[in-house]
């Protein structure tokens, strides 16, 4: 049975930040002191986070963030676990918390569409002439995603707005459902969305994590897994018995819900893989990148 003396804290907030440069050194110390690790990034427009520590560590985060009048309303989504998801602590100050560089500086709190529950959500894709799109890059959809969601075929969320321009401009009739990880990048995506010209835009409110939680939905809907950016990887999402792998092995085809770094220390692609695959391959991603690695390693001996 597995304990769970730890947490995972994911949480985002947009909010203005006077002085984000100087908010981003305090918060680093703040979590240096509480020695918690994780992922948090910080900007002018807000706050963009997930960190791993032990139930009394989240704790104090939680209630040292919820005293600040900035994140008095800061919601976390909280995943119990056996141990740390990160091996460090980075705390960072960005000049966007999502990467787009678009050319009309957008607010979400004004700009984005709107939000739907995760009951709404699942009743709402059952309809034939909704547009579900994944708010996520193409590897993420490959591990787990919405049954008829539309892939995106970018490697970069700042490759959206020309994606839409190319692939969704006939579409602007439609009604449109966006999801992603956790919430942050469909705030954005619906903003752009809208501001392409598309009127009737939504997204899933806290993201496939929140809609995995929901205890009516219990992720229903929701083939394969959740790729989560620490070292779980890969999460799943769907609590009910219709729970399917989708993703497929690099090397075989064979239905996985793996990811792995490529052994070569020159490559560490990350690429799906099935456990007869991972042995018979030895970690590689290809036989190139075996050869590349073997010969290396009798160089340096």
């Amino acid at each position: 049975m597995m304990t769970t003396d730890y947490r995972i804290l994911l949480y985002y907030k947009y909010v203005p930040i006077d002085d984000p440069e100087a908010f981003t050194a305090e918060h680093l110390q703040f979590c240096k002191d509480l020695d918690v690790k994780g992922r948090i990034l910080i900007a002018s427009e807000g706050i963009n986070g997930t960190l791993s520590g032990t139930i009394e560590q989240t704790n104090k985060y939680m209630e040292v963030m919820h005293a600040n009048p900035l994140f008095h309303d800061l919601l976390f989504k909280i995943d119990e676990s056996s141990g740390h998801a990160f091996k460090k602590l980075f705390v960072r100050h960005k000049q966007e918390l999502v990467t787009l560089r678009y050319d009309t500086k957008l607010n979400p709190h004004v700009d984005g569409g709107g939000r739907l529950t995760p009951k709404q959500f699942h009743e709402v894709m059952q309809r034939d002439d909704v547009l579900i799109l994944d708010g996520r890059s193409d590897y993420e959809y490959d591990l787990g995603h919405f049954r008829n969601a539309i892939k995106p075929d970018l490697e970069t969320f700042r490759e959206f707005p020309e994606w839409i321009r190319n692939n969704l401009a006939e579409h602007k009739d439609k009604q449109i459902l966006t999801y992603c990880t956790g919430g942050i990048r469909c705030e954005m995506l619906t903003a752009v969305l809208k501001n392409e010209g598309f009127q009737d835009v939504y997204q899933l409110d806290g993201g496939i994590v929140t809609y995995g939680q929901d205890p009516e939905v219990q992720g229903r809907g929701f083939d394969g897994n959740c790729y989560v950016f620490d070292e779980r990887v890969s999460v799943r999402i769907n609590q009910t018995n219709e729970h399917i792998l989708v993703g497929e092995c690099h090397h075989c085809g064979t239905k996985t819900d793996r990811y792995i770094n490529c052994k070569d220390d020159t490559c560490h692609d990350q690429h799906l893989v099935c456990d007869e695959c991972e042995t018979t391959k030895n970690g590689y991603c290809s036989t190139e990148c075996e050869s590349h690695d073997l010969v290396l390693q009798s160089s340096n001996h």
